[in-house]
């Protein structure tokens, strides 16, 4: 049985103190994976719903077969294993701005490590996804100015509460434009938040894309006695945009 509590890995970053730690819940008895960052939680295995919910939402609303994923945060992997196993999925390209997440991953730290890791179709890119965002050369950089059918976004907290001020440009309506030049016509662009639907990032969304939607994704939390929330914002590229 694995120790009641450990500290798999604690590493400095450009962005602050990182850490993996792996828990024994108190009932279940199953281990809980959780990521800090300082002395603040980024994610746990034990809510999962929104992350997965991400893939799931954006890649129901595509029609096509043999579709390209970019994500933007790779975390514990759960938004990158929804894509994946989405049978249509041809690709899914994750970048994150921490070698140190990847690394976990690389060496099967993390339950969904090895995984992603040895599934052919799935790549992970050290970079600076906003960067990489503004750049026109683009978010794959094997294939520069590649363009996908999904980007999934799961790094801030929400458009709000970003980890570092030069995120919140892209939730502007001049970083989405930059963002939506990656996506094929007909396009999806998806983003996780931990706040409620913001009104006033919806209308950025509107000012860009075609169309777009907020989901709010209910899960069970033990640990409030109850239910939580994350949203989900959609927002599709009409079909005959450049």
């Amino acid at each position: 049985m694995s120790p009641r509590f450990e500290e798999i890995d604690w590493q400095p970053t450009p962005i602050g103190e990182i850490s993996l730690r792996r828990r024994r819940h108190p009932v279940s008895g199953e281990d809980v994976y959780e990521v800090k960052l300082g002395d603040e939680f980024l994610m746990s295995s034990l809510f999962t719903t929104g992350e997965t919910a991400l893939a799931e939402l954006a890649l129901d609303k595509l029609p096509d077969a043999e579709l390209d994923v970019a994500v933007g945060g790779l975390g514990l992997g759960y938004t990158a294993r929804a894509a994946l196993d989405d049978p249509r999925v041809r690709s899914v390209t994750v970048i994150d701005a921490l070698a140190e997440v990847i690394d976990w991953h690389r060496r099967g730290l993390v339950p969904l490590g090895a995984g992603l890791v040895s599934d052919a179709r799935c790549c992970l890119v050290h970079g600076d996804f906003f960067a990489m965002t503004a750049n026109p050369h683009g978010l794959d950089p094997k294939q520069p100015g590649h363009r996908f059918h999904a980007i999934l976004l799961d790094i801030d907290h929400s458009p709000r509460h970003v980890l570092h001020p030069r995120h919140a440009a892209l939730y502007q309506p001049a970083g989405l434009r930059a963002l939506a030049g990656h996506l094929h016509p007909g396009g999806v662009f998806a983003l996780w938040s931990n706040d409620p639907p913001d009104d006033r990032f919806t209308s950025a969304l509107t000012e860009v894309f075609a169309h777009s939607e907020a989901h709010v994704v209910e899960f069970d939390n033990a640990l409030q006695s109850g239910t939580s929330s994350n949203t989900v914002y959609l927002a599709g590229k009409g079909p005959g945009s450049s």
